[in-house]
């Protein structure tokens, strides 16, 4: 249809017109308010509920939006009169249901010689909503982000310490920032709640599991954790599944391994106690020299950073760690 022509037919009379113009507002949530060169409210449309009682035929924007709002509204309006430029301002106004919030686009009606002001009023509630939590997640994104990099500058910083060639270096450092970027992907999948511990496991193991068809040996309360404990509990556990691959019970093909999660106590409080033990039957060097960075998060970084506690211990032929995590860093959500 071309609608640049006019439309055949009969014309619409007056009362239809304005019946269709109502509809058309009260569909939009679109209200109109007309004042004239005094900024007495002359004529209004199609209100909200909980103003329509304030208006006043004759009365102003102090009667309408209250004092606060009111005398805003009214310097803006007077501004509009006088200048011809039309200004957007906007208005809380307190409900039943609580506060709604409204915009006001105003125009001066008349041209060179104004009869009044104009304004057009429409409810933002929801999108004022919506910008306030967009702002708080971009606020919260970019404080995560900034103790990511922390955490990421931080692995560089030692790996580079601890490893004596470039080559090794790079190994070692695109690991961790591997094991680093498997947590995040839960954390971010859940909506930065957390993550599974089954599931942050099961995601470390995955590069390094010898054999597809054979469950991993994860067992115990599937505890759900904060995105702190989830990322540094991440680095753990990459740290101990890269020992066990290269020079423990993963690199010759065994599963004598039990990562073992159960409730405990820390000073007096709930916990939980993450539990991993393996047994190898070949000797070798391993990871966990006393001063090596892997033996440094295992017993500093990682319970440090969630006000925990852990052990570690090697002998011959086996490595046990244990790390108790305290309730602020879990929820104990689902059992398995």
């Amino acid at each position: 249809m071309n609608t640049s022509e006019p439309l055949p037919g009969a014309p619409l009379s007056l009362e239809g017109k304005a019946a269709l113009m109502e509809r058309a507002l009260a569909s939009a949530s679109v209200s109109i308010l007309f004042q004239d060169q005094t900024l007495a409210i002359r004529h209004a449309d199609n209100l909200p509920d909980h103003l329509r009682p304030s208006l006043v035929v004759g009365g102003n924007d102090l009667h309408l939006f209250g004092e606060k709002d009111g005398e805003h509204l009214l310097r803006l309006k007077r501004g509009v009169l006088e200048s011809g430029k039309p200004a957007t301002a906007e208005v809380e106004i307190p409900s039943g249901d609580g506060i709604r919030v409204y915009e006001l686009k105003m125009e001066r009606i008349g041209g060179r010689k104004p009869q009044g002001v104009l304004s057009v009023i429409s409810e933002i509630t929801e999108s004022r909503h919506r910008e306030k939590v967009l702002k708080s997640l971009l606020r919260e994104l970019s404080h995560r982000s900034k103790n990511l990099l922390a955490i990421i500058q931080g692995i560089a910083t030692q790996t580079a310490r601890h490893t004596l060639s470039v080559d090794n270096f790079l190994i070692k450092f695109r690991g961790r920032l591997q094991s680093l970027s498997n947590s995040q992907d839960l954390i971010t999948d859940s909506s930065w709640r957390g993550a599974y511990l089954f599931e942050l496991a099961e995601k470390q193991f995955a590069p390094y599991w010898p054999d597809a068809g054979v469950p991993m040996p994860i067992y115990g309360i599937n505890a759900h954790l904060t995105p702190n404990a989830a990322v540094h509990l991440g680095l753990a556990l990459h740290e101990l599944i890269v020992n066990s691959a290269s020079h423990g019970a993963i690199s010759v093909g065994a599963t004598s391994i039990t990562l073992n999660c159960k409730e405990a106590e820390l000073d007096g409080r709930k916990a939980i106690e993450v539990a991993w033990s393996e047994r190898f039957y070949t000797p070798g060097n391993h990871e966990f020299e006393d001063n090596s960075f892997s033996r440094t998060v295992l017993e500093r970084v990682v319970p440090t950073s969630m006000n925990g506690r852990a052990d570690f211990a090697m002998g011959d032929g086996s490595i046990g760690y244990r790390l108790t995590i305290p309730e602020t860093e879990y929820e104990i959500l689902r059992r398995r």
